[in-house]
């Protein structure tokens, strides 16, 4: 059965994560796989490159499906996006290689956080971005953000509801840059604890509020102990840039939050 791989942005904000659930309907997938189920006249069922958790972004989701439907790249990209909501959208559509694996072949997933300076509140970008209202040491952030980099326990910024059988990941870059009003947090690595990264954001926060010292955020990451890392911070300004493939290129989606980058 031939298989294909997705390209997807949407904004995360009115739905409660990537991953469909038996209780309510307000996930990216459940609206996915009913738009492409009725593209392709039958029912389709689909695995992403990594499950993004509520209020999360996107520009560069991957999925894959199988189906024996025939159809035009530009039939399933238009097609698609006629029955979907307007906050969640198809790039574009590849055919791939049968044993081809959206998530199990991904060597690498990027993610960004945007934060902004400001002491009004943010109208237009109150679900795009967290708001500062304090002074922001974004060299020190970036600075203890280089401890993560290798492969480590990342226990101190795993959720207690995380189901991974292992805290064990490796980071392979980190940074914490300045534009404007702007700070962009970048990581990349192979794979993420539940709201690993939201912990990780809350507990920078506090190396660049001057609360707690570079030093004591690599102490945190050795600590292996959630109640040792800051809070999990809001959603608002998580967007999952895409994975990575040895064995599959695409040309990545580009907005807002890469071109502050």
């Amino acid at each position: 059965m031939p298989r294909y791989f997705v390209q997807l942005e949407y904004k995360g904000s009115n739905y409660l994560g990537f991953q469909k659930q038996s209780n309510t309907k307000r996930t990216i997938q459940g609206h996915l796989e009913k738009a492409l189920s009725k593209i392709a006249n039958e029912s389709i069922k689909t695995t992403c490159s990594g499950r993004t958790d509520s209020g999360v972004h996107a520009t560069n989701q991957i999925i894959h499906f199988d189906t024996n439907s025939r159809r035009s790249i530009d039939s399933w990209v238009k097609g698609t996006n006629r029955y979907l909501p307007d906050d969640i959208s198809v790039i574009n559509l590849y055919k791939v290689h049968k044993d081809q694996h959206a998530r199990f072949d991904a060597v690498k997933r990027s993610y960004k956080y945007l934060l902004k300076k400001s002491n009004n509140n943010t109208g237009l970008e109150n679900e795009q971005c967290l708001l500062i209202r304090e002074n922001i040491n974004a060299a020190a952030m970036h600075k203890a953000g280089q401890h993560l980099v290798g492969e480590k326990d990342f226990s101190s910024f795993r959720a207690s509801g995380c189901q991974s059988n292992s805290a064990m990941r490796e980071i392979y870059e980190v940074s914490v840059k300045t534009k404007g009003p702007y700070i962009i947090f970048s990581i990349v690595g192979n794979a993420f604890l539940l709201n690993m990264i939201r912990i990780i954001i809350g507990t920078l926060l506090e190396v660049g509020k001057k609360k707690i010292t570079v030093k004591q955020f690599k102490d945190i990451i050795a600590a292996k102990k959630r109640s040792e890392a800051g809070k999990t911070v809001s959603p608002n300004g998580l967007y999952f840039i895409g994975p990575e493939y040895n064995n599959f290129q695409y040309t990545k989606n580009t907005v807002l939050i890469d071109e502050l980058d």
